[in-house]
């Protein structure tokens, strides 16, 4: 049982909460629960102090909107400046870059994202296509007799795609990978990918004005995590917390 200035989060509800938090393990589930509810309950319990309307008088950490309410009369968030923002346009060109073009052909062996064994088995079987097109094998032969993907009629071919045509995480190794036979298959959810990339077109500098807006948004967006992170350790601090030792620094809410 936790006790937030005499108000008790039990264990029950600490539980219905759980399902909301991914982690590795029950406990850290737990944890990350309990954490969440006690942050909301000194929000609640602020916002009443203050007198805010609070209406819903449940534990659960839901966006509500005297959280709002209460951050936007108790956190002073600063917006970022035009100095601020062509400081961080310098700082980071990789990051405004229009989406570089591929030219990319593949082989999908189809397997069902849930169906554990047969992923084993089609991974052994992309395994044996990849050492073949490496011994020289022709990957639009390949292609056309051993894909899943409507592409085979074409050998395989995608064509040009960019970032956002494909799915993420066919997305974050094509994109970065060398000219040629990719060494490995690409796992998807749709099953395993022989992918060879036939060109590369680098994405070309975007001027300041076109992201100015964006880098207002994202560095606003930062300061204003850091200030509530703040501004939830002064309530932590100026609360009698029992049952849940606060790890405030290394607490994944107040990243």
């Amino acid at each position: 049982m936790i006790t937030v200035n005499d108000v008790v989060i039990d264990e029950n509800t600490i539980s219905q909460e759980v399902q909301y938090h991914r982690a590795d393990s029950k406990r850290e589930a737990m944890c990350k629960a309990a954490e969440s509810l006690v942050i909301a309950e000194l929000f609640r319990q602020r916002a009443k102090a203050l007198g805010i309307t609070v209406t819903d008088d449940s534990l659960e950490s839901s966006d509500e909107g005297f959280i709002e309410a209460l951050i936007e009369r108790e956190v002073a968030t600063p917006e970022a400046t035009e100095e601020d923002c062509k400081t961080y346009f310098s700082a980071n060109p990789e990051r405004f870059l229009t989406s570089p073009l591929l030219e990319v052909k593949h082989i999908l062996l189809a397997v069902n994202k849930d169906d554990d064994a047969g992923r084993a088995e089609t991974k052994t079987r992309a395994d044996a296509l990849l050492e073949m097109l490496k011994g020289g094998a022709d990957f639009t032969t390949l292609a056309r007799r051993e894909s899943a993907c409507p592409s085979k009629e074409t050998g395989g071919s995608l064509g040009q795609i960019s970032r956002g045509q494909t799915v993420a995480e066919f997305e974050r190794q094509v994109f970065v990978a060398d000219l040629g036979l990719m060494p490995r298959p690409v796992e998807t959810r749709y099953g395993f990918h022989l992918v060879y990339i036939e060109r590369k077109i680098a994405g070309e500098a975007m001027p300041y004005e076109s992201v100015k807006d964006k880098i207002v948004e994202y560095l606003t967006e930062k300061v204003q995590r850091k200030a509530v992170a703040q501004y939830i350790q002064v309530l932590i601090a100026e609360a009698d917390i029992k049952g849940y030792d606060f790890d405030v620094s290394g607490s994944p809410l107040l990243q």
